[in-house]
């Protein structure tokens, strides 16, 4: 794209860089979280990478190392090739990162009961296996909490046995943004390796993955970052920077792959700023892959650096403090379960209460119904979640709004406005 069209969206209107998308205006999309909306110019990539692939005679198995499309992306995460792999999503990451940590059954992990089904159900999976113990806790939910309060949490449940903590850097149900960088602090003061599942964080937020100190991170290449549908990140930290995590690289073995040395071992990983061992390309050669996908993606992020991915994180994290404030208007602040005082704990996915009477928070037929009734008769598509509440004995049901930079005001007045007369009638 020519440097004159780069700097117009640079400074751009959202009203204009809306019209990038295809969205139908006879619906509203409140539900990044759980998938974006792709841009015009990334589906264009993809289908015509894709025509350009099929049927020829090129040798498919080169390109499907993505080398041009990881250094592209790495680059705008803050890390290198040899520590990104383009993967299907955010779950199949997970996955190939609990697989290839080193559990045994003197092993523990700590957790949260916030965390996405992709996280715990493969943790559970380590535990049949391996034997290793998984701790989970509560996380806090509300106006009032703090990112001391979330540290202090973990920070109490540490053992000697502690192997690894994992967690999610924004949680999909209460819409808390975790404190990433003092929860590596406090894993790396006990020797502990991180796992933190960032499927909201690409296209939502400025990150810098290594500034992080984080050894292990997913993404999801469909929500935030409004790339196509089966694409997603997993970052592994290959090289040690002290000033960001001066902890041994942990033993992992990248599954599948047919990298992997027929005979012999890896070399022997590096404990310095230079790789002895390019991790990203063991995790990427997994035999054919659709290159259409992985261009697409690429394409994806360039487009957000042309707008400016702080631009962005502005614009995303304005409109979701609006949704707060407009929430709390119609609903009233204790309806709200995502952090409200603690700026640092903010993002655009907003839970709360729609329900006036107490014990509609635990009526799962009740949110359903709610929901439903959004998208058939009103064309608003939001979401609802699940959680636990400290102190409960309820599994707690909420409405969640999730806005991102294709959405403007005036859809999070009109759609509060139909949810507190949709709340009143089913009341």
């Amino acid at each position: 794209m020519a440097s004159s069209t780069e700097s117009s969206l640079a400074t751009a209107s959202w009203e204009q860089i809306r019209e990038l998308f295809p969205l139908d205006p006879a619906t509203t999309h409140l539900n990044t979280g759980t998938v974006g909306a792709t841009p015009h110019e990334v589906i264009d990539t993809y289908e015509r990478v894709t025509r350009e692939w099929t049927g020829s005679l090129a040798n498919i198995y080169p390109p499907t190392l993505y080398p041009e499309y990881r250094a592209r992306i790495a680059a705008d995460f803050g890390v290198d090739q040899d520590e990104l792999a383009i993967c299907h999503n955010s779950t199949e990451a997970i996955a190939r990162i609990v697989a290839g940590l080193d559990f045994g059954p003197d092993d523990e992990v700590l957790t949260t009961s916030h965390e996405c089904f992709s996280l715990l159900s493969n943790l559970n999976l380590a535990h049949n296996r391996f034997g290793v113990r998984i701790t989970i806790i509560t996380l806090p939910s509300g106006p009032d909490i703090t990112a001391e309060e979330i540290v202090a949490l973990f920070e109490a449940a540490i053992t000697p046995r502690t192997k690894v903590m994992a967690f999610a850097a924004i949680t999909l149900y209460t819409g808390t943004r975790m404190p990433v960088r003092a929860l590596c602090d406090l894993a790396q003061r006990h020797g502990i390796t991180t796992v933190v599942d960032g499927a909201l964080l690409p296209g939502m937020l400025e990150a810098d993955l290594r500034a992080l100190g984080v050894d292990f991170m997913t993404g999801s290449g469909s929500k935030f970052q409004c790339g196509p549908l089966g694409t997603g990140l997993l970052y592994a930290r290959n090289k040690v920077f002290p000033e960001h995590n001066p902890l041994p690289l942990p033993t992992f073995w990248p599954v599948i792959s047919t990298w992997y040395p027929l005979l012999g071992e890896m070399p022997k990983r590096t404990r310095t700023s230079v790789e002895t061992c390019n991790m990203g390309d063991y995790l990427q050669s997994a035999g054919s892959a659709n290159i259409g996908r992985a261009a697409a993606l690429a394409d994806a992020c360039d487009l957000w650096n042309r707008i400016g991915r702080r631009r962005i994180e502005e614009r995303v994290l304005e409109l979701g403090w609006y949704t707060k404030q407009r929430v709390v208007e119609h609903f009233g602040e204790s309806a709200l379960y995502s952090p409200l005082s603690d700026a640092n704990l903010h993002a655009p996915l907003v839970a709360f209460k729609p329900f006036r009477a107490p014990e509609d928070a635990w009526n799962i037929n009740k949110i359903m119904a709610f929901v439903d009734r959004l998208e058939s008769a009103h064309g608003i598509w939001i979401r609802w979640v699940e959680f636990e509440v400290p102190g409960s004995p309820h599994i707690h049901y909420a409405a969640r709004i999730c806005t991102h930079l294709f959405n403007h005001h005036d859809e999070v007045d009109r759609t509060l406005k139909i949810m507190v007369q949709l709340a009143d009638e089913m009341s």
